[in-house]
């Protein structure tokens, strides 16, 4: 990509790589610098198109809110998203199903996911899951 970049840049030095190609060579070089021109042209026109219809619907929405007795700066505080209550959290919480007093240390698990090394300690010393469970 470079060397295209330092071609485009020099005329004289696009002459002197020209040479070293064959006419047909050319003949699809050009062919293919030629498609790829108006390819631009085109994602050019339709990028310049979308900013018209984008630059149409701000004077609309402008107009509308002009039109309802609002300024922008009003809209703009009363379309703030709101903040989350705190402590909320994604998804539900889920109440331990296990618990399990070590040491003065009572240690907690739902059941789900990986068991905690406590616990894992705990049973494999022999114990079961049914000694710990909360009832």
């Amino acid at each position: 990509m470079s060397l295209l970049l330092e071609l485009a840049g020099n005329k004289a030095k696009a002459r002197a790589a020209a040479k070293e190609l064959t006419i047909p060579q050319l003949k699809n070089l050009i062919e293919g610098f030629t498609n790829a021109l108006e390819k631009a042209k085109a994602e050019e026109a339709e990028l310049a198109a979308e900013q018209a219809a984008k630059s149409a619907r701000a004077e609309e929405i402008a107009e509308l809110i002009a039109s309802s007795g609002l300024t922008m700066e009003e809209v703009a505080l009363l379309s703030v998203p709101k903040a989350k209550k705190a402590g909320a959290t994604k998804g539900k919480t889920v109440a331990p199903k296990y618990r399990l007093v070590v040491g003065g240390e009572t240690h907690e698990w739902t059941g789900r996911g990986r068991t905690p090394k406590v616990f894992q300690e705990y049973f494999n010393a022999g114990n079961s899951r049914k000694s710990v469970e909360i009832k």
